[in-house]
């Protein structure tokens, strides 16, 4: 079947376990056995000034990081939103995140985006992160883009993007709001299913 006879069934994100070795891409649940419990993580992370200078999480408060694991659980359940914690394999620390969700499922285009904990910052994980979850959504879900968008001023997304195969496609004007501001421009990167690995 060809990815344009590919039925919007096929393109249905189910949850798994991606092991990169040293980390684990799991996804996202209030049963992950994260130390101080999964909300208290995400209060954390939201506080993280990096983060919230790019990726702001609307989870300030244990109530809103539940409602922010309510969403995630929603788009689990309904296909259209992959949202894997990045755990330590050793000690189930939260390292980040990595999320893929569709932006047109019929058409098979997907968007993905990251955040890093300061821990796990410079190592590749990133990298590592949103390579293996652009492959799983190809293999898996007949992914048949996937575009990874990023404020102009974060060079850090810009060569995450560059070394997991995202040529820069061009600039979207006053695209997205970050940290409560003005809309900033946004570099697009995008990569195609038939891109070589």
């Amino acid at each position: 079947m060809s990815t344009a006879e590919t039925s919007t069934d096929q393109r249905t994100f189910r949850p798994t376990t991606l092991d990169l070795g040293d980390v684990l891409l799991r996804p996202w649940e209030r049963a992950l056995d994260l130390p101080g419990g999964t909300a208290a993580a995400l209060v954390a992370a939201a506080a993280d000034p990096e983060i919230s200078r790019w990726n702001p999480l609307r989870a300030a408060d244990p109530a809103a990081a539940e409602a922010y694991l309510d969403r995630w659980d929603t788009g689990w359940t309904e296909g259209r939103t992959a949202v894997f914690a990045i755990t330590d394999a050793a000690n189930g620390t939260l390292r980040g995140n990595v999320t893929l969700r569709w932006t047109d499922r019929e058409d098979g285009l997907a968007m993905v985006g990251y955040w890093l904990l300061q821990t796990a910052r410079g190592r590749g994980i990133a990298s590592r992160a949103t390579t293996a979850v652009t492959r799983w959504g190809v293999e898996t879900a007949a992914a048949r883009r996937i575009e990874l968008a990023h404020a102009v001023g974060n060079d850090a997304s810009c060569r995450v993007a560059d070394r997991c195969g995202f040529p820069y496609e061009g600039t979207l004007r006053a695209s997205y709001r970050y940290a409560g501001g003005e809309y900033n421009d946004e570099h697009l990167h995008a990569r195609l299913a038939t891109d070589p690995w």
